[in-house]
């Protein structure tokens, strides 16, 4: 059987730690029959040999810089049936000022809310929230969340720009409180797919450092999501 190729892409804001978030992943990929390629600039996408070769790319990359010759590559390289998958920042937090990206990925970080301000520390963990996964009918329908009921994180707990391509597999609810402004529970999708020409998309919102990733729950649909998303042997 002909190996399939993998792309990681990692970098960007150190925060997510992109490398070691990438490498938890390579064993899987490469048990699962893929050679993996892994690059630290996201310019490689504008290298047309380089993604006619690819069936599956995985972006660890959070806010950074990409070109438009770029985004280009990578759009045209799913519209040809690759895949495209990430979690967290690394793929819903990446390039902001492309909405070209935005749109093939198909979601958008827009905040983490925080805990109250007399509970805050100033570190990162003023970001950290008890939340609930809550898996859709779609998901209970999709391989990527079978056998997986709502579980509970305390992590970011990520509120997403979004629109109605997607087929969200799982949500998540951030409720009213009294320190925040909005003034009724807002849902946001925390796990999603979406199919862009032959290609398909996959992100889950919950992998802020290695401790979420390394959950069961999160690392199960995250593995099924990339397997998912991969370029099938018929196409």
């Amino acid at each position: 059987m002909t190996a399939r190729h993998a792309l990681i892409v990692r970098g960007g804001w150190e925060g997510h730690h992109p490398v070691e978030a990438a490498e938890l992943f390579v064993p899987f990929l490469r048990d699962n029959g893929f050679d993996v390629r892994v690059e630290s600039d996201p310019e490689v996408y504008a290298d047309l040999d380089a993604m006619n070769a690819v069936d599956l790319v995985v972006q660890s990359v959070t806010m950074s810089q990409i070109s438009r010759e770029a985004v280009a590559g990578l759009r045209a390289a799913v519209e040809r049936g690759a895949g495209l998958a990430g979690w967290h920042g690394g793929i819903a937090d990446s390039y902001r000022g492309d909405s070209d990206y935005l749109q093939l990925v198909g979601g958008q970080f827009a905040t983490h809310p925080s805990r109250h301000p007399d509970e805050r520390s100033g570190d990162e963990r003023d970001n950290f929230l008890d939340h609930t996964i809550e898996v859709t009918a779609a998901g209970r329908a999709s391989v990527i969340m079978a056998g997986i009921e709502d579980f509970a994180l305390r992590t970011e707990q990520y509120w997403v720009l979004t629109d109605d391509l997607n087929d969200v597999l799982a949500t998540t609810t951030h409720p009213v409180q009294p320190y925040h402004p909005w003034h009724r529970p807002v849902t946001s999708p925390a796990v999603w797919t979406r199919e862009w020409g032959r290609g398909r998309v996959f992100v889950a919102t919950p992998g802020h450092d290695l401790d979420v990733l390394k959950d069961d729950n999160v690392r199960t649909i995250i593995e099924r999501g990339m397997l998912w998303a991969s370029r099938t042997e018929s196409e």
